[in-house]
């Protein structure tokens, strides 16, 4: 049984090593000069700057709404209601009303994100960061991505469900703005002129809607923040930051 037990852990030790050299073979290679453990802190603290500020500059009143690039407007399939808003009554202040409310649901909800986001980066691996610092402008985006999307949606998505059912001018929520909005599309569009004009009802899950765009709006500022750590010195406000990133410029 010894002689068994001391095999087994012979060949443990054996294969344990043989990944090891392939970390360091790996790291050599790609970060000269710093140590494994440097690398991981570099890429960690990159992800927690670009988050953060991702997160805050999203969560300001009209952090989305004035923003062309992540601005939410009405689902697609809404989109038709502005080729035919004078048909419906009061129609371009309900538009109006109904967009605003929807990005500041978003701004509400990205508020929430540091905590899954600080979780992903603690559970970061050697191998990740190796991965993440010779990847893409994005590495390190799409790693909170695939790490964090469904926690965030989770999060989110109650709550913008809960602010868009928040009262708010006129004691009106966001959701009774929308169902206004689509009612008197609707009532249009399966009329004989809204039948006419190819006018096709609107369904749409708002809450749905919002926290997917909220998403995609946070990863596309994160990759922005990535992307000025690695092309911008600038950017790196920290040691190690200027460490690492400094040993990729070349």
């Amino acid at each position: 049984m010894k002689k068994l037990v001391t095999l087994i852990m012979t060949v443990l030790i054996l294969t344990g090593c043989a990944e090891l050299q392939t970390i360091v073979d790996q790291y050599a290679a790609v970060s000269p000069g710093l140590t494994s453990q440097e690398v991981s802190m570099g890429l960690k603290e990159a992800l927690r700057v670009g988050s953060v500020n991702a997160a805050d500059i999203l969560a300001k009143p009209d952090g989305f709404l004035k923003d062309q690039a992540v601005k939410i407007l009405l689902p697609p399939e809404a989109q038709e209601v502005s080729k035919h808003i004078k048909l419906i009554p009061g129609g371009d202040k309900l538009v109006q009303e109904v967009e605003l409310r929807l990005n500041r649901a978003a701004e509400d909800a990205v508020k929430q994100a540091a905590p899954i986001f600080a979780n992903a980066i603690t559970s970061m691996t050697i191998t990740d960061a190796f991965n993440i610092l010779k990847g893409q402008d994005n590495a390190a985006t799409e790693y909170l991505r695939r790490t964090t999307s469904q926690q965030l949606t989770d999060l989110f998505q109650p709550k913008i469900a809960t602010s868009l059912d928040k009262k708010l001018v006129a004691n009106i929520s966001t959701n009774e703005s929308w169902t206004a909005l689509t009612t008197e599309y609707n009532k249009v569009a399966k009329s004989m002129v809204g039948q006419l004009a190819n006018m096709t009802p609107i369904n749409t899950k708002l809450d749905e809607y919002v926290t997917q765009r909220a998403l995609d709006g946070l990863f596309m500022k994160v990759a922005l923040e990535e992307k000025k750590i690695r092309d911008n010195p600038a950017a790196r406000i920290s040691d190690i930051l200027k460490k690492v990133f400094g040993s990729q410029d070349s």
